[in-house]
């Protein structure tokens, strides 16, 4: 009796590829990398320069555009190296325009058509400057028709005051000082109830081409040929007027401006006549019809 024999496995065959079709290539082998040699490290002295000299010019390049900001936004007067030589401009107090009632338009706005400034009047006289003496007698609060008409020649007082109580005048405020120049100023707002009649107090006193009634200071006056209007608000009239040559002792120059329902009288006199007394004059009449608009 013959033992069982385990099972034999048939053999197997590896499978050949066809004879038409080429074996595959391998790719060849690309070369290693070379290794690059290992330098010293940078010490840490070095890391740490190069980090303050980062942090320094990150610090610079915030500055100059914060420097750069500031300077665009200051005036040119204002930047240190730019600021032009002082023409004789005087340095008054931030202008600022007082609130007005609620519901109250502005005085020349299409809604008021009357011109009416609803504003307290003594607060939109211009300040004193800085350095001036203020003037004991116009303080910035209201003033009589008598007063007004004391800056006019005598003989012609009366028919200024009679004027002004015939032509429906609300409120007079004045303000007056003297710089240490000697250049005395005054400044007289006369508000009436409508601008017609303001206009008609203009058209009283001749106002226009000439300064009509002469003030008891300056007898005799010539239109401002160097008044060029520049800063006049829209809808408002600057009449600027200067003593004719020769202005003796003391030379004097005078403005008016109308503006809706108020007219305004500026008087700067000074003795002599200095070179740039036309500008803080004129700097004055435009401030005033500024604060007037």
């Amino acid at each position: 009796m013959t033992e069982p024999t385990e099972p034999t496995e048939p053999p197997t065959e590896k499978p050949t590829a066809p004879a038409d079709v080429p074996a595959p290539v391998a790719p060849p082998a690309l070369p290693a990398p070379p290794v690059p040699a290992a330098g010293p490290r940078p010490s840490r002295r070095v890391l740490r320069a190069v980090a303050r000299w980062t942090a320094a010019v990150l610090v610079c390049g915030g500055l100059g555009t914060g420097t750069a900001y500031g300077i665009a936004s200051m005036e040119r007067t204002n930047v240190p190296g730019l600021a032009t030589e002082g023409d004789g401009r005087w340095d008054y107090p931030q202008l600022a325009l007082p609130a007005l009632p609620s519901g109250a338009p502005r005085p020349l706005s299409y809604g008021n058509a009357a011109g009416v400034h609803h504003a307290d009047l003594r607060k939109l006289l211009l300040p004193v400057p800085a350095g001036a003496t203020a003037d004991r007698k116009l303080t910035g609060g209201w003033v009589t028709p008598g007063q007004y008409a004391s800056e006019y020649r005598a003989e012609k007082r009366a028919d200024i005051t009679r004027m002004l109580r015939d032509s429906a005048l609300r409120h007079i405020a004045a303000r007056g000082w003297t710089m240490p120049d000697g250049t005395e100023s005054r400044i007289y707002l006369l508000r009436f109830n409508s601008t017609a009649y303001a206009e008609g107090f203009r058209d009283d006193l001749h106002i226009g081409a000439t300064a009509g009634l002469p003030l008891a200071t300056a007898p005799d006056t010539d239109f401002d040929e160097s008044w060029k209007s520049s800063g006049r608000v829209h809808d408002t009239v600057s009449y600027v007027f200067s003593e004719k040559k020769p202005s003796g002792a003391e030379h004097v120059r005078q403005a008016y401006i109308v503006s809706g329902d108020t007219v305004a009288l500026i008087v700067h006199s000074r003795d002599g006549r200095a070179a740039t007394e036309r500008i803080p004059f004129q700097q004055s009449v435009i401030l005033q019809n500024q604060l007037l608009g």
